[in-house]
């Protein structure tokens, strides 16, 4: 069964540091708003529900709160920047989405708790945690496990698509290689043959769908990233085109056009929102 909380237990081990957002403000001085910085790849139905969250607990920009919002989109090189203003700027917590932003903001701070929100790394691994029972530092957060997902992804997929022999990955090299390399071992497991399609950029999407279809691929799983969430509309509509059945992490793919998703829920979720 797949996660879909993510590293429950890191959350847990931290000691209540899950709770820091709602612990500067009881501290704060008289008259002074907590300020809560965000690191996010840029404005989606993501970020929305995230504000609406905050909302919901009680934190209302300009109200009962400061949101100092930074949208990173493709330009990555500006994160070490953009994470250090949030510091300057004395935030009593930032939350960062995608590894390069949760890197960013460890390197400028030490000492201000940072909530990740993270479907591609390992914290562990990452060196962000010495262990998930003791992780020790600032940060806490959402971390996605991978080995079991793949698994039903490949499973998912044979059941669609009678016949399955060869499935695509399309990743994101700068950052996906966890997922990469689970995806790849339940494929072994699952005696099907796996053609990795890396890209970096949105301009590399189309010449990945070319690439599978000249090799008469059967089946693609979409994994994740901030440029893959991006450009989820393009994924959909190239899947479309080549007629070429999707599995994603995320049920906005089939909203778009996409086959089907899975991981939010145990199960598939064919229109819900993830």
């Amino acid at each position: 069964m797949a996660s879909h909380i993510g590293r429950r237990k890191f959350l847990a081990t931290l000691g209540g540091a899950a709770a820091w957002p709602l612990a500067p403000r009881a501290q704060q001085p008289a008259g002074r708003l907590p300020r809560i910085g965000i690191l996010y790849f840029g404005w989606n139905e993501n970020i929305a529900a995230f504000l609406q969250g905050l909302r919901d607990g009680g934190y209302i920009d300009g109200q009962s709160a400061i949101i100092e919002a930074r949208y990173y989109g493709t330009l990555i090189d500006r994160l070490p920047e953009l994470a250090k203003d949030l510091v300057a700027l004395n935030c009593d917590v930032i939350y960062a989405a995608a590894p390069y932003a949760i890197q960013a903001a460890m390197k400028a701070t030490s000492t201000i708790p940072i909530v990740g929100g993270d479907l591609e790394s390992n914290p562990v691994a990452s060196g962000w945690a010495r262990t998930l029972a003791r992780p020790g530092g600032n940060l806490t957060g959402t971390f996605l496990d991978l080995p079991e997902l793949g698994g039903k992804q490949i499973e998912l997929l044979k059941d669609a698509v009678p016949g399955l022999s060869r499935v695509a990955v399309l990743w994101d090299s700068t950052i996906g290689g966890v997922q990469f390399r689970a995806t790849q071992a339940a494929a072994r497991a699952a005696g099907v043959t796996l053609q990795s399609l890396p890209i970096q950029r949105a301009e590399d999407f189309n010449s990945a769908f070319d690439r599978a279809a000249r090799e008469r691929i059967d089946g693609m799983i979409v994994l994740s990233s901030p440029i893959i969430q991006g450009q989820r509309s393009e994924i959909a509509a190239l899947a479309l085109e080549t007629h070429l059945p999707t599995i994603s992490l995320f049920t906005v793919f089939p909203r778009f056009g996409a086959l089907m998703a899975y991981v939010c829920s145990p199960g598939v979720s064919w229109n819900q929102p993830c």
